[in-house]
């Protein structure tokens, strides 16, 4: 490979971990305030008053970006498989909020990057050899043991999170491969769109009339929620699957001040103990990752 086009590469993934950097303290942030919005509120309506708030970061980048034209879906069956798997994740993230510390829920859903590294070849095309198996090994055991391995103190809503991990990598992966054709604010839109609709659903059965105060705080989430997901969107446009996801470890920092000054929660030993593995096996994955990119390179 030319040394331009290394350059290039470089300068690339450089982008897209600096987007998953920012973009998971965005989302961090968001899910503080998400947390402190279920107190008083069903999921459901949460779902659809903070999506109802997305569209004014997504009005913004239609105005920035020329027109509806940047609203162009050219990938319908991948929008949709996209839209679903964040439906499911954004229900699941905020039933888990409600139930567990927020740096719990974050620590727990580190998962997502090694199922991301799992799923990067035969979904992505991109080579997973077994030393990045055996990371990923040792990450899962690293989420076993912030599940809490005593039967006596088994959380099984820690296992929310765990499910969110999959669901936001299945999300993540399809970004990936529809990306090259889609603009990320049509992304955005449509999936946001879904996630509306899928929550208007829900309407029927649960809500509670809104505190005039609150409106606030649900706009604060909606607008922190689509900036993250467009900036996200972008680190996956940007960088490699693989290059990219082991960043995201970045949100347990953010996650532990937030809770700490939102919530008086801090991490217990459990958490703490399991996210050694985790965050060791991302970043060796990474490493690896550095290794055979220079190998091909030369």
């Amino acid at each position: 490979m030319a040394n331009g086009d290394t350059s290039l590469l470089a300068s690339s993934s450089v982008r897209g971990i600096a987007c998953m950097v920012v973009g998971m303290a965005l989302l961090t942030l968001n899910n503080a305030v998400t947390k402190l919005l279920t107190v008083g509120y069903p999921p459901g309506e949460v779902v659809v008053l903070r999506a109802v708030f997305v569209f004014l970061p997504i009005a913004f980048l239609v105005w920035r970006e020329g027109g509806l034209s940047a609203l162009r879906i050219n990938n319908l069956k991948g929008q949709i498989v996209r839209a679903g798997f964040l439906i499911v994740s954004t229900f699941l993230m905020i039933i888990a909020l409600r139930l567990l510390p927020l740096a719990d829920v974050m620590a727990i859903t580190f998962a997502g990057p090694l199922v991301i590294t799992a799923l990067a070849g035969p979904m992505l095309g991109e080579r997973v050899g077994w030393r990045r198996w055996t990371a990923v090994c040792v990450g899962f055991i690293g989420i076993l043991i912030m599940l809490k391995p005593d039967p006596d103190v088994f959380r099984i809503a820690a296992l929310l999170p765990l499910c969110v991990a999959f669901s936001s990598s299945m999300r993540d992966l399809i970004t990936r491969r529809i990306s090259g054709g889609e603009s990320s604010t049509a992304i955005l839109c449509f999936s946001t769109s879904a996630v509306l609709v899928a929550g208007l659903t829900t309407l029927p059965f649960s809500v509670k009339a809104v505190v005039p105060s609150d409106l606030p705080l649900f706009a604060l989430a909606g607008c922190l929620q689509g900036a993250a997901h467009y900036v996200l969107i972008e680190a996956f446009r940007y960088g490699e699957a693989v290059v990219v996801a082991p960043f995201k470890y970045s949100a347990l920092v953010w996650a532990t001040l937030f809770g700490a000054l939102l919530f008086g929660d801090f991490p217990d030993g459990w958490i703490w103990a399991g996210s050694v593995p985790v965050i060791v096996s991302g970043l060796y994955i990474l490493h690896r990752e550095s290794f055979a990119r220079r190998r091909r390179n030369r």
